[in-house]
């Protein structure tokens, strides 16, 4: 049986609706992703560039003794940097959401203020900031934390360290939104109960902004695992990433092929986040229809 008239107009007004977007996606990210897989089976050209027939030694040249090492710096190091960042934005967004109005908006606009610099010269201060003559290094050695022969700059501590700087603003503003719309009468009633503050915090007001604290890892992770710039400035090389191979292979090298068999593999690492997470959203969306 067809649908009746008034279904097939708001059928058609919501594929009119979202038509625009989905043409967006399609022609911006689903096509280019595409065209980035059909190139890492093409060969090298002569000259660099894109070669004019299809082979597999482009993605068997992945097995370079190399990439393993720089694939699993990359994965380890997007992690814990995941994890510092959400150490310090946890309690920053509870403690937002705590205070009172005009408290929060200052705190939010400190926040934000770090989008208003370019990410380029933020990585130059902490240059500065890290520089072995820099008033930092001055400041520890004459405290006797470090030793005088000690690099803050170019290893991977220092890239951490930027990394975390430069996502803090990211994964605080998703927490915050899901811990102020939290109930935290329920906190209050756990204490009133007997629970200690802390354990009210890990397993009254944690569980409760799960959804802010699964978009503030997405918004992180993601990010960190193809980021380059960072480590490129910050990071010797110990420190190079993923995304640091694929420039220099684009870029240096002109083997478009080989750096788009690279961004297939970082593609599928990104991938297994967003699975979970797809997975994590269906099964609460489930659970809550089935109640």
């Amino acid at each position: 049986m067809k649908p009746s008239t008034p279904l097939r107009k708001r059928i058609f007004g919501e594929y009119a609706i979202t038509a625009p977007s989905m043409a967006w996606l399609f022609f911006f990210f689903v096509l280019p992703t595409l065209i980035i897989f059909a190139i890492a089976f093409r060969s090298k050209g002569a000259f660099g560039g894109i070669g004019d027939t299809w082979t597999l030694n482009t993605m068997a040249e992945l097995r370079n003794p190399d990439y393993p090492a720089i694939i699993w710096r990359t994965i380890w190091m997007s992690f814990i940097c995941t994890l510092a960042t959400l150490a310090i934005s946890i309690p920053v967004a509870y403690y937002i959401a705590r205070v009172s109005q005009w408290k929060r908006d200052i705190l939010l606009l400190l926040t934000i203020i770090p989008f208003w610099t370019n990410l380029l010269i933020r990585i130059f201060a902490w240059k500065l900031v890290l520089h072995p003559q820099g008033m930092l290094k001055s400041l520890l050695v004459s405290l006797h934390l470090i030793e005088p022969s000690a690099q803050l700059l170019y290893n991977p501590v220092a890239v951490l360290v930027v990394m975390v700087y430069t996502e803090l603003p990211f994964a605080i503003l998703p927490i915050y939104a899901a811990a102020e719309k939290f109930d935290f009468s329920l906190f209050e009633a756990a204490m009133d109960l007997g629970a200690g503050r802390l354990y009210a915090f890990f397993h009254v007001f944690l569980p409760g902004i799960k959804e802010g604290l699964t978009s503030a890892c997405l918004m992180i992770l993601i990010p960190l695992i193809g980021s380059y710039v960072i480590p490129d400035l910050i990071g010797g090389k110990d420190s190079q990433m993923i995304g640091n191979v694929i420039v220099r292979l684009a870029l240096e090298q002109r083997n478009l092929p080989a750096a788009a068999a690279m961004s297939t593999v970082m593609f599928l690492i990104m991938s297994i986040p967003l699975l979970y997470y797809l997975k994590y959203t269906t099964a609460a969306h489930a659970k809550e229809v089935s109640k």
